[in-house]
């Protein structure tokens, strides 16, 4: 006779009831073991009030670098959305309809040029100001392989150098930096820790982005990446346009340092050129005779000249020692064995 099967509807339902009552009841009992254990809610209970959202996204063209860049821009900001490429025919103030559309009000946009040179727009959309950079010295998280770490959607700290309270230009591109690089407080997509810190400097009149880890033993710092170096072009009163605030005096163009570059290349083979032009030409050239100098053989004492001997006999050869020498030995030998035999 088969075996009944055994319905699992009816058993699973019940004991699934079971232990559902069980875990009531334990967790209906007080006591301290059970409260140890409670793990606290990931996001902070507070009220989102800054309602910041910056768009990264980037113009057809761009390389791996510039892709990767923008990848970690996105990984480091909860506040950020991405969208598609655009197209290279579409003008600039395109970017603040798109900006619209996907509910933003911050902007960063990558620019790619001749496959070669990046250009990076901050904007606030869609009343301005902007700012247009040269992104030099790109290095992304998996190319620099730190030992630095933080947590995904943590809040940064952002540090300023000194001068940008010294400039008021650069005091426009601080207040810029924060509305855009800090994450708003209570972001649904953050979390309630600040663990790393955004380093913005100054040097050779340009901005030095880092990214450090704070660690919290000794408060000491290490780099996570990416890091970029950012060479300010201009400042716009609009967005992606508009009259001009600031124009950078010390910035020079990329198509400028690559023209100045074979400039220098052609100088240098030009001279080279016209060097070995000038050696031709003195040695074509007659040269100078000295005049003899009377006083030169003056010191110069006369030796007395050797008289000329013909030999007509034919030298002796000349006595070689060794020989003489193995002839003496051979001598001795046999006199010694002669007189070992008279004996």
């Amino acid at each position: 006779m088969a075996a009944a099967k055994r319905k699992r509807g009816a058993g699973a339902g019940r004991a699934g009831a079971r232990k559902r009552a069980r875990g009531a009841a334990e967790g209906a009992e007080p006591g301290p073991a059970r409260e140890e254990h409670r793990v606290p809610a990931p996001v902070s209970q507070g009220k989102w009030k800054n309602k910041e959202r910056v768009l990264i996204f980037s113009s057809r063209g761009i390389n791996f670098r510039t892709r990767h860049l923008m990848q970690d821009l996105r990984t480091l900001m909860p506040h950020s959305k991405a969208d598609t490429k655009m197209d290279r025919k579409d003008k600039l103030f395109v970017i603040n309809e798109v900006c619209e559309i996907k509910n933003c009000n911050k902007c960063i946009f990558f620019e790619a040029k001749k496959k070669q040179d990046l250009y990076m727009w901050l904007s606030n959309t869609p009343q301005g100001p902007s700012a247009k950079f040269l992104v030099q010295n790109i290095h992304t998280l998996a190319e620099l392989k730190m030992t630095g770490n933080c947590l995904r959607g943590s809040r940064p700290l952002l540090s300023f150098d000194r001068a940008f309270d010294q400039e008021p230009h650069y005091g426009l591109l601080k207040e810029l930096f924060i509305q855009i690089f800090s994450t708003p407080q209570y972001h649904p997509k953050s979390q309630p820790f600040i663990d790393h810190v955004f380093t913005f400097s100054i040097t050779d009149n340009r901005i030095w982005f880092r990214n450090y880890q704070i660690v919290e033993e000794d408060a000491s710092l290490i780099e996570i990446g990416p890091r970029f170096v950012l060479n300010l072009i201009k400042i716009f009163q609009g967005s992606f346009g508009g009259p001009t605030l600031y124009e950078n005096p010390h910035y020079q163009s990329p198509n400028m340092h690559r023209r100045m570059i074979r400039l220098a290349i052609a100088a240098k083979f030009k001279e080279k050129h016209q060097m070995k032009e000038l050696q031709k030409i003195k040695s074509k050239e007659d040269k100078t005779c000295i005049p003899e100098d009377p006083t030169e053989t003056v010191f110069e004492t006369p030796t007395g000249e050797k008289p000329l001997e013909i030999e007509l006999v034919k030298p002796e050869p000349k006595v070689n020692l060794k020989k003489r020498k193995k002839q003496f030995q051979r001598q001795r030998k046999k006199q010694k064995k002669l007189s070992r035999v008279g004996a």
